[in-house]
């Protein structure tokens, strides 16, 4: 399976904005006792106040900022949004039951992404922090690639041993021989190379413990970002917007106007949903994405929504 730990730098002036409780790997490091458990509240916090002092200001009608956020002069805590209470404003027309509906619909967590997904790919009797590396490559190796197509790679690349000085070890051809056919695999040969060197200079073989510093890593996109974050240190940093979940979210009319891109879809949903269905919102949409509303033909005459989605009431 795939997972995380202390991050070698700093981060300047942000924190984190709200966390998941027992998820994923993290939870499972936490239980183990082997290694320190995932970040606190405001530790990345309170480093970056001792070296950048941000300036008070008024709060202006609460605005989510994506994965962090500025602190406040005095290092004031946000408000916590209560459970299901939209951040306010505009908010989609029967989203409620549209998600209720796809829970429904994926209640038996049988979609590629329940077996196959970066939750399944990194190997739980590895060191906490090859788990965390393994968490991170795999979410590399998943863009633009089928989960089946991923596990495989995983799978191949663990069976050599696959830790931070393994990969730097191996030439590029092998790699690429381990990864084929994921896609754009001769980028992520290079990407991989590049994210790996770094890790092993600047976080001691760990992976970082921030959105920031994970996107600042070669080939790691925001997506990826959010969901090393989720899985690797159990905090839930955003919502992780993939082309399952882009899609969806279009078609439920989830974002007041259409958007081109998975991260403009993510700020939209960001600004009106619950924070606390953030880290629910990925998994659940990718299995409903594979399953039922697919890219081409979406099998509309079997989703419970059909009288509530505007484009199965347009075909």
């Amino acid at each position: 399976m795939c997972s995380p730990q202390e991050a070698g730098m700093k981060v300047v002036g942000v924190r984190m904005v709200t966390r998941s409780q027992g998820r994923g790997l993290a939870a499972g490091l936490h239980e183990s006792g082997k290694e320190s458990a995932p970040l606190q509240k405001g530790e990345a916090a309170s480093e970056g106040r001792q070296s950048h002092h941000t300036m008070k200001r008024k709060r202006k009608t609460q605005r989510l900022r994506v994965a962090y956020e500025a602190m406040d002069g005095d290092g004031e805590k946000d408000r916590r949004v209560e459970p299901f209470q939209t951040l306010g404003g505009w908010e989609p027309r029967d989203w409620r039951q549209q998600l209720e509906n796809i829970r429904a619909m994926r209640s038996r967590k049988d979609a590629p992404v329940d077996q196959l997904g970066v939750e399944h790919c990194y190997d739980s009797g590895a060191p906490p922090k090859v788990r965390r590396f393994q968490v991170l490559l795999s979410l590399m190796l998943s863009s633009q690639t089928k989960d089946q197509v991923t596990a495989g790679a995983m799978q191949r690349l663990r069976a050599r041993g696959l830790t931070v000085d393994s990969v730097l070890q191996m030439d590029d051809s092998t790699l690429g021989t381990l990864i084929h056919p994921v896609g754009f695999w001769r980028s992520k040969v290079k990407y991989i190379k590049q994210t790996s060197a770094i890790l092993q200079q600047r976080y001691n073989g760990d992976i970082p413990a921030s959105v920031a510093e994970l996107m600042a890593l070669p080939g790691v996109g925001p997506k990826m970002a959010h969901l090393a974050m989720a899985v690797a240190w159990g905090t839930v940093s955003g919502i992780a917007v993939d082309t399952h979940v882009h899609r969806i979210a279009n078609r439920l009319r989830w974002t007041k106007l259409p958007t081109k891109t998975p991260e403009q879809t993510r700020a939209t949903l960001e600004e009106w949903m619950p924070r606390e269905l953030w880290g629910e919102i990925n998994t659940l949409l990718v299995g409903f994405g594979q399953q039922t509303c697919l890219p081409v033909r979406p099998r509309c005459q079997d989703c419970l929504n059909r009288a509530l989605c505007p484009l199965a009431q347009g075909l």
